[in-house]
């Protein structure tokens, strides 16, 4: 079955921009996590498609690579390996196939085969603003492969025939090929580019060294996270068999909006509604602070609805800080509503009592009003 392309399966245009393709990502893999989604086979198949397009379409090489030769730029002697005896395999770059073109041209050497890596695996978690504030320990489950038991990740099933240096290459992983004018040296198709083969092969991962699993990882938030934190977990990742160290887990962060706080970097901001004869007399409320502390705010006679009343240092905690922000009490002047009738003449006594000096600002616009009408002889 044909691999879909990674742009239709993120839902994105070809010329996505690196933000587009972020969010993109980010979206499907909140819809699509295992945690949200558990026992269902369909939606951990598009959890891994997702993962797969966006590690290709994020590194600039890679996706240049894509954009010129499709998913045979990633396959081991697949049809993109073949033509031309090149090697596109995963994880190689422009620079790795520019190398392996004209590594031996003018005298060069090529470029040494690095040490392999186990897959990376990218999962996300959400915690709430308190926990965002004082940090936590999170527990996360990830669908992931570990090295097998029985072989101890060898993939062999005797130690007395275990890994042994492959005859094609001599251990290299790589082979060289004149072609003409160049020499082309390619992924050694007996190993697959490991340098070593398995005589005898482990009978329950059949020499891969690696099984599928789900993990069960704790995973510690520090105080001060930001929603779209990247948090990397080295060597975490999927182990990646015989002779290779495992790949990292990066863990991104999302925040759940909060009832009554609402961030903005280190300070938070906190609406408080206030009765109309409390904004116009004065009062003292009592607010939570994000730490679980109260503060006691003193509102003066005549404050409007939009003032700002700053508490200092009852804000956000600053990553990798003792310091923290400022904390905000913005106040909303309530209108009344379903006014009993002594109410309604309570307050027709007040508005008959109104002045410019009880209501300076609505007395001045009004007069600007007259002014506008009479200036333009309307």
């Amino acid at each position: 079955m044909a691999k879909q392309d990674f742009y239709a399966t993120l839902g994105v245009a070809r010329d996505a921009s690196p933000d587009d393709l972020k969010k993109a990502y980010r979206k499907l893999a909140m819809q699509l996590h295992p945690d949200r989604n558990p026992g269902d086979k369909k939606a951990e198949a598009r959890f891994k498609e997702i993962n797969e397009a966006y590690d290709i379409l994020k590194d600039d090489q890679k996706r240049a690579a894509y954009d010129r030769f499709g998913h045979a730029a990633f396959e081991q002697g697949g049809p993109g390996a073949a033509a031309g005896g090149f090697d596109f395999g995963q994880g190689a770059g422009l620079g790795d196939i520019f190398d392996q073109m004209f590594g031996d041209f003018m005298g060069g050497r090529g470029r040494a085969q690095g040490q392999r890596r186990g897959g990376d695996i990218r999962a996300g978690i959400e915690i709430d603003l308190v926990e965002a504030f004082a940090g936590t320990r999170s527990q996360l489950r990830v669908p992931t492969r570990v090295a097998c038991d029985t072989c101890a990740g060898s993939g062999s099933e005797s130690k007395e025939r275990g890994n042994e240096t492959c005859t094609t290459c001599g251990g290299a992983g790589k082979i060289r090929a004149q072609q003409g004018f160049f020499l082309i040296e390619r992924t050694c198709p007996t190993c697959g580019g490991q340098g070593r083969v398995i005589r005898n092969p482990c009978r329950v991962c059949h020499g891969a060294g690696t099984l599928q699993r789900e993990r069960t990882l704790q995973v510690q938030i520090p105080a001060g996270v930001e929603d779209g934190t990247r948090i990397r977990l080295a060597g975490e990742g999927e182990a990646g068999g015989p002779g290779t160290t495992p790949g990292d887990l990066y863990v991104h962060v999302s925040i759940r909006p909060h009832t009554i706080f609402q961030r903005d970097g280190a300070n938070i901001f906190c609406r408080v509604p206030l009765r109309m004869t409390q904004a116009a007399l004065g009062t003292e409320v009592e607010v939570p602070a994000i730490d679980g502390s109260k503060a006691r705010v003193k509102i003066p006679p005549g404050t409007q609805s939009g003032e700002q009343f700053r508490l200092r240092g009852k804000g956000f905690s600053v990553l990798r800080s003792v310091a923290r922000g400022d904390m905000f009490i913005q106040v909303a002047v309530e209108t009344p509503l379903h006014l009993t009738r002594r109410q309604r003449e309570l307050l027709e006594e007040f508005e008959a009592e109104a002045n410019t000096k009880s209501h300076p600002e609505s007395e001045g616009f009004f007069a600007k009003v007259r002014d506008f009408f009479e200036g333009s002889g309307t």
